[in-house]
Formats: C-alpha cells, structure tokens, sequence
C-alpha cells in the first residue's frame, strides 16, 4: 500500500470517528445529557485531535523520504539520508538503519564502514543497536576475518533480542573463513538449543552440509547433531510452509535477505531426503 494512501486512510478514519464522538451523545441522548457528557469527557477529543496534528505533522515533515521511499530511487534516497544524518548530524535509530540498508541495497560496503565509524564516534550504541546490519556490510564487501571479530565482540553485550543471530552469524562468519571447529561448536549449540526454528535450521543445515565434510575425523558426530537439531526444527515447523511463513517474516531485514539462497536450501534439506550442498 502507498504511503499517501495510508496516510488519507488514517485521516479519514481519525476524522470521521471524532464527527461520531461529537454527533453521537447529542443524537442519541439529547443535548442536556450531551452537555454533561462533554463536560465530563472533553479531552477524549483533545487527545484525539492531538494524534491527528502530531501524525500529520511527522507524515509532512518526512514527506519526501517517504515519496522516495515509495518510489525505490535508491541513489536519491542515499542522498537525502546522508545529508539528514551525516551533513545534518540527525544520528536517530531510524534513519541510520534505513541508510546502512539504503547502502546494502546499492552494494556498498564500504560506505556501510565509513557510517559505522561516523555513528561509533556521533553515537557508539547505534553501532551495537545495527550490529546484524554492520556485521552484513563486512561479510557482503569480503572482509570475513573483520566479520569474526566484529561478531565476537558483540557476543556478550548484544540487547537480548539480537543474541541468537548475532551468535549464529559469529559462527556462520567462522565458517566462511575456514575456521571449521569453531564453527561447528557455535552450530552445535545453537541447533540442539535454540528456540528461533530458523536460527536451529540453518545451524543443522551448515552442520551436515559443511562443517561435516571439512571435518571428516568429527563427521559421525557432527551428523548425528545435525539430525537432532532436524527432528528439533521439525516439531517447532512441521510442513515446509511453516518454514516459508517463518523466512517469509524475517525477509524484509537485510540481513536474512543476504542469506535467501540458504534459506531455500536449507528449506529444501529440511522438508527432502535428497542432501543439499551449501556450496561456501
């Protein structure tokens, strides 16, 4: 849905609910009792009012990152970003996360870096708040061993809400740079423990389909992990559209975007008997 609809639709519907609140108490009750309701109840309509200037106030104000937005015109959106946050100082959550997508999207990683560094020094809990999307930027522009440590750091301190992925990309990050023990004891633990069906998937995924074949002395055991951590993922999302539904919410992030083509794989080893290869 567009922007601009959504915002006349959140109009209309604002409106014409404070024309009933005025209408309704003198129509149905009569204009003695109306007086006595409003003078008990007048600020429902205040805060009413209040929610309809502030709403399109904000919708007004952000008028043209919304139009951009809408329009999927990255490069100029990249500009307007940057010159709100990066000309204009207005370091916010929001708008840093939408330009070091913005810069994703456009496959720049180093200018993910250079925002990184700029927010480290204007507002260092934005760093640890984006990590999944500062973590992407250095695994997408190749700099593996900088993904590794960069995870690592953030192992402890991550908000709670971050933990697992921030865990599973440590040890996805430790895959990629060839460091296949310790990947595996990362996938080990997130595949029998994890209770995000996604994260626990693609651990046993990895386990079986990488970790096992680099480590033949380990592969029984690595394998046996692997199909419990399956039979785990299966009674959390038995049927393949469980696990369309549970990918399907997370796609819009961009960090689970850059691991689509593993996710259907993942998918197709879950729900197939035909092994599937990660193909690092």
């Amino acid at each position: 849905m567009k922007f601009k609809t959504v915002f006349q639709l959140f109009n209309i519907i604002l409106i014409v609910f404070l024309v009933l609140l005025c209408l309704v108490p003198t129509l149905l009750m009569g204009a003695s009792f109306a007086s006595t309701f409003w003078q008990a109840n007048w600020f429902m309509v205040v805060i009413l009012a209040l929610i309809l200037i502030a709403f399109d106030t904000y919708f007004i104000i952000n008028r043209r990152l919304y139009i951009l937005l809408e329009k999927g015109d990255w490069p100029a959106l990249v500009q307007y970003l940057e010159e709100e946050v990066i000309r204009g100082g207005k370091y916010s959550p929001h708008l840093v996360r939408l330009l070091a997508n913005t810069y994703l999207v456009l496959s720049d990683s180093p200018s993910v870096m250079s925002l990184e560094n700029k927010a480290a020094i204007a507002k260092p809990s934005l760093v640890d708040s984006n990590a999944l999307v500062f973590g992407t930027a250095r695994i997408l522009g190749r700099d593996i061993s900088g993904a590794v440590r960069f995870f690592e750091t953030r192992l402890e301190r991550a908000k709670a809400s971050l933990k697992p992925w921030i865990r599973w990309y440590y040890g996805f990050s430790l895959l990629l740079d060839k460091q296949f023990l310790k990947a595996s004891e990362e996938f080990k633990t997130l595949a029998l423990g994890s209770s995000d069906g996604v994260i626990a998937g693609l651990s046993s995924f990895f386990l079986e389909a990488s970790c096992a074949k680099a480590l033949p002395d380990r592969a029984g055991e690595l394998e046996a992990v692997s199909a419990e951590g399956k039979a785990r993922v299966l009674k959390f999302l038995p049927r393949i559209k469980d696990w369309a539904r549970e990918t399907g919410s997370i796609s819009t992030e961009i960090h689970a975007a850059a691991l689509a083509n593993y996710m259907e794989k993942c998918g197709d080893w879950l729900y197939s008997q035909g092994e599937q290869n990660a193909n690092i």
